[in-house]
C-alpha cells in the first residue's frame, strides 16, 4: 500500500489539482494532516474533494477556527479575516464535516498522522530541539505532521535528532527509512508553502519498502491569486503564494 500524504491545503484548488496530476497513479490511498481550509478561495471545493477521496484526516487549527471551535482572538489579523470569510461562504454540510474532524494523532497501518505535535495539535515543530522534546511521545516509528508549512523531516536516534532535507532544485527526494529508528516527517504544505519554494508540496509513503518521497509540483499560481483577490481577501494572501513564504 502506497499513501499520498497531504497537509495544509488551505483552500487552494489549483495547488491540489497540480499535486494530484504530479503524483499520478503512484499511490493507492490518501491521508491528510489537516488545515483543509483558511487563506485560499476554494474552501468548499477542497473540502468536498477531501470528503470524497481521503481515507483519513485529522483537523488543523484553521479547520477548527472556520468550524467555530477556535477562539479567533489567537489568530493574527490576516488569518482572522480569512477564517471569518471562510465561515461566511462555506456550505453548512462542509462546516459540519470540519467540525467533526478528529484530533490527531491517528494511527493508520503502523504509522501516524497529526497536525502539530503528539502532545499539542497546535504546537509548531520546527527545530531539532523541538523534535527532541516531543519524540518520547510519538507512538509510532513513522509519523507525518504539518502546521509549519515547511517540508522536510527528522530522524530521531539515541545520539540526537538529524534533519532530513526537502528537495532542492528538483521535483523529489526519496529517503530509505532505517529500521528501529523514529521518523517525524512533514509532507509540506499543498496550498501555502513557506519554505521559500512556491511549488505545492506533498509526500508518498511506502511502508512495505520503508520509503518516503518528498515531492514538489508547480501549479497555476496566478489563477489562485486572482480568486483570492476577487473574494476580497487580504492581498498578502495572494502575494505570498508567489514568494513561497
Amino acid at each position: 500500500m502506497r499513501y499520498l500524504i497531504l497537509s495544509d491545503i488551505h483552500g487552494n484548488w489549483e495547488a491540489l489539482q497540480a499535486v494530484l496530476a504530479h503524483a499520478q497513479s503512484g499511490y493507492e490511498r490518501i491521508v491528510c494532516c489537516g488545515d483543509l481550509v483558511g487563506y485560499g478561495a476554494d474552501p468548499d471545493a477542497v473540502t468536498e474533494w477531501v470528503r470524497q477521496n481521503v481515507a483519513s484526516v485529522v483537523r488543523g487549527n484553521h479547520d477548527k477556527a472556520c468550524a467555530g471551535l477556535e477562539d479567533l482572538e489567537w489568530f493574527n489579523p490576516v488569518a482572522r479575516t480569512s477564517a471569518l470569510w471562510t465561515m461566511s461562504v462555506m456550505k453548512s454540510q462542509n462546516l459540519d464535516y470540519l467540525r467533526d474532524l478528529p484530533k490527531g494523532p491517528e494511527t493508520i497501518n503502523g504509522f501516524q498522522i497529526l497536525h502539530g505535535s503528539p502532545v499539542d495539535e497546535d504546537e509548531y515543530i520546527v527545530t531539532e530541539r523541538d523534535v527532541a522534546q516531543v519524540a518520547p511521545y510519538l507512538d509510532s516509528s513513522v509519523s507525518f505532521f504539518g502546521h509549519t508549512h515547511l517540508q522536510g523531516g527528522f530522524l530521531c536516534h539515541r545520539r540526537g535528532v538529524k534533519r532530513l532535507h526537502a528537495p532542492e532544485d528538483s521535483d523529489a527526494v526519496t529517503f530509505e527509512l532505517e529500521k528501529d529508528q523514529t521518523y517525524f516527517i512533514n509532507a509540506g504544505s499543498v496550498g501555502q508553502p513557506r519554505d521559500g519554494d512556491a511549488r505545492a508540496a506533498y509526500a508518498v509513503y511506502e511502508p512495505a519498502a520503508r520509503l518516503v518521497t518528498l515531492s514538489r509540483a508547480g501549479y497555476d499560481i496566478p489563477s489562485a491569486q486572482k480568486k483570492i483577490l476577487a473574494a476580497g481577501l487580504p492581498e498578502i494572501l495572494a502575494a505570498r503564494l508567489e514568494a513561497g513564504v
